[in-house]
């Protein structure tokens, strides 16, 4: 059984909706897990945890800047521990921009990062305009008009496939295993999960 660390960086909440299902299918495995919020919970030392899950959505094409500094503050866990990495964007509701290889977040974010997750997947997330403010209801749904998704200011729509939540909670389990480790490649290159093989 591993202790593991999940730290979360959510705008709207419907990451931490996420990190909670990957949780319980954790738990149900027979691992512990641990859900802690990035620049929240600096009483946490992710050192004392056997993996470390990071998970992040987008708004406004951008990760938090505290998902950056999270990193750097705990680079020496995230390089010695078996560790991952999720995004959570709305642009991953399209075919096509819904595996990490292919979607615009997950480049984003091996461009600005030099840690190598040991698994990667990226999540379909969640447009809620009644639970937006004005300024960014109209900014979302200008942004949706643009990219062919729903304008309706009344739609609250979940496009998230817990499937592959489920099955990245797996993948999560089996980290550092023997055979897990047999399977990478042994050269710090990306290993991306969440699509087909």
């Amino acid at each position: 059984m591993a202790r593991i660390l999940i730290a979360y960086s959510t705008v709207d909440g419907h990451t931490l909706t996420i990190c909670g299902r990957l949780k319980q299918s954790l738990e149900r495995i027979g691992h512990s897990a641990i859900l802690i919020e990035i620049g929240q919970s600096a009483d946490v030392d992710p050192e004392s945890f056997d993996q470390i899950v990071i998970g992040a959505s987008i708004r406004y094409g951008k990760y938090r800047p505290a998902v950056y500094s999270f990193i750097e503050a705990n680079r020496h866990a995230l390089e010695r521990k078996p560790s991952a990495f999720f995004s959570v964007n709305v642009v991953a509701r399209k075919p096509g921009r819904d595996a990490p290889e292919s979607n615009p977040y997950v480049r984003l974010f091996r461009r600005k990062t030099t840690w190598v997750p040991g698994e990667v997947a990226v999540f379909a997330g969640k447009l809620d305009y009644p639970r937006y403010g004005f300024l960014d209801r109209q900014v979302i749904r200008f942004i949706m008009w643009l990219t062919g998704g729903p304008t309706d200011p009344a739609a609250c729509i979940e496009f998230t496939n817990w499937e592959k939540v489920e099955a990245f909670a797996q993948r999560i389990s089996s980290m550092g295993s023997p055979a897990a480790n047999a399977a990478g490649d042994g050269q710090g290159h990306w290993r991306m999960t969440g699509h087909p093989r």
